[in-house]
């Protein structure tokens, strides 16, 4: 997959048959993400035209909200992965900016659409707004199709128990410590990948060592201890319990990862991996000493092995 940053770096000989676009933020790859991600593949290959997702960096939301931006469900290298794996051609992440923000629907479709993407087909959910304002709407881009000549594909959001599935749907339920629901909404665990760096050394140090994991993120969309399993070592899958949080006890105030992994011991530094999200054990706490923590610590690896006894591998 080819990521492009900027329209006059297009590959504009691979477009000049067309292209099958979406747009949006595509934050955790969701259900209704996923939905979306196979009719574009699918009518792609049909057509022979190249796959594009077009999204934006920073998201409008953190744009708009920049003091304090919603947590991000994916980092930017997992989103690009993800969207490779869903065997999409081009990813195109232009910067989102005043002149951006600025831009109306017209000229959106016009200029970045069919100048820019040379789109001949483009999906969309059932909630698609776009360009300044969110003046743009699935009509307009209707109406605009009839004179440019290309085609708008409507798919319809996914309903889980009730509730249309959102990347805001999932950003609750994680805060709230809803796993299960977060799962099922997602349609997989709940994931965080990072390289394995060099940390304190505190958990060793109280007999339970840990992989810190860098996850590069101003805030989480987790917080808390979690039975979680691990995956991207050559040893396979493995259980563990994780901390993701500011360690209250030690004063930290950025957020880390840290992952103790059961009767496993090696040196794992430099290695990329992924952390899944199976079962919430309990909320962050300061303890009053250091020997509460290490008591308690006992606690959630024994709640956490029995959390991932109902998770079979």
């Amino acid at each position: 997959m080819r990521l492009v940053r900027h329209q006059v770096d297009l590959p504009h000989s691979e477009l000049a048959r067309g292209s099958v676009v979406t747009i949006g933020a595509y934050d955790g790859l969701h259900l209704g993400h996923t939905q979306l991600l196979d009719r574009v593949v699918k009518t792609a290959r049909a057509r022979g035209w190249p796959s594009i997702v077009m999204s934006f960096e920073p998201t409008p939301k953190e744009f708009f909200a920049a003091a304090s931006p919603p947590a991000r469900l994916m980092r930017f290298r997992e989103k690009y992965e993800a969207l490779a794996d869903y065997g999409i051609d081009i990813f195109y992440c232009p910067r989102f900016d005043a002149a951006m923000r600025s831009i109306r629907a017209d000229a959106f479709v016009r200029q970045i659409l069919i100048h820019g993407l040379n789109a001949r087909h483009i999906v969309v959910g059932d909630d698609f707004h776009f360009a300044s304002r969110r003046e743009g709407t699935i009509e307009h881009l209707r109406k605009a199709s009839k004179a440019l000549q290309f085609e708008v594909d409507q798919v319809p959001s996914i309903v889980v128990d009730g509730v249309r599935v959102s990347s805001t749907e999932i950003r609750d339920a994680l805060a709230d410590g809803n796993i299960g629901r977060a799962t099922a909404l997602l349609g997989r665990p709940y994931r965080m990948s990072g390289k394995v760096v060099k940390g304190r050394n505190v958990g060793r140090s109280l007999g339970y060592a840990t992989a810190n994991v860098d996850i590069r993120r101003r805030q989480s969309a987790v917080l808390g201890i979690f039975a979680v399993r691990v995956h991207g070592l050559p040893q396979g899958p493995l259980d563990g319990v994780a901390s993701v949080g500011t360690r209250p006890t030690f004063d930290l105030c950025k957020p880390v990862l840290e992952v103790h992994l059961f009767d496993f011991d090696a040196d794992i530094y430099g290695e990329y991996i992924h952390v899944d999200f199976l079962a919430h054990l309990r909320a962050e706490e300061k303890f009053s000493s250091v020997d509460e923590l290490v008591a308690q610590m006992a606690i959630d690896a024994e709640n956490a092995r029995m959390a991932l006894a109902a998770h079979p591998v």
